[in-house]
């Protein structure tokens, strides 16, 4: 049983699956310091609710429905620089830890470890530390010591921008240019932009082989 006179910490829940935001909001019930004060299943509630309740935690996915969490992290940093945000995703860590780390999210948690991992990720950046799993770990440090500055310079993905990473992923689901814009919010021309920086930056020749690149890279992660 909960104790009334522990001050709890307000958790926003941000995922487009309700069924993954119930598993969450259990998991974070049964702690007597914390508590899930709302739910969002776009970026765009999300931002609204940071703005009216103000919660200490946000808990992102990287997939919605109207832009991805990068993105959302990045707006909800520039917007209250004292909310704390954790990444809990079924997308690939050592594709997107860094991305999120640098975009201004304190933790990294794949789906399939939150049961086990949850909790104590919550209460790490809570506390104000960084969670991210062991082998992260070892390679941001071996990143920020310059050991492993080679190896990612050799990993094309790693020049794609946030954006452009989003787009990628976007094609490899087979969605088109008009259906990209509509989905991350800008014009078909700005999508084709991306396009294009995308097949230049990854050696691509053309569209067709852009699309193939994709789907195959999406393949290689589901």
């Amino acid at each position: 049983m909960s104790d009334p006179s522990i001050a709890k910490k307000q958790i926003l829940l941000v995922d487009d699956h309700p069924v993954m935001r119930f598993g969450l909001a259990q998991l974070i019930r049964f702690e007597n310091d914390m508590a899930v004060v709302a739910e969002a299943g776009t970026a765009r509630e999300a931002v609204q609710i940071v703005v009216d309740q103000h919660p200490d935690l946000v808990v992102v996915d990287i997939s919605l429905p109207d832009k991805s969490g990068i993105e959302l992290i990045k707006d909800l940093r520039a917007l209250n620089s004292d909310v704390k945000m954790l990444v809990v995703s079924m997308h690939d860590e050592e594709v997107y830890t860094e991305r999120a780390l640098r975009a201004g999210a304190r933790g990294y948690v794949m789906k399939e470890e939150a049961a086990d991992k949850l909790i104590e990720a919550i209460r790490v950046v809570l506390s104000g530390g960084v969670f991210v799993s062991e082998k992260m770990s070892r390679r941001i440090v071996e990143l920020f010591s310059g050991l492993g500055t080679a190896a990612a310079a050799d990993d094309p993905m790693e020049r794609l921008t946030d954006r452009e990473l989003e787009v990628f992923e976007l094609l490899g689901a087979g969605l088109g240019s008009k259906e990209i814009a509509d989905r991350i919010q800008c014009s078909p021309r700005t999508v084709d932009a991306h396009r294009a920086h995308i097949r230049e930056k990854l050696c691509l020749r053309d569209s067709k082989e852009l699309m193939l690149h994709a789907v195959r890279w999406a393949e290689s992660r589901a």
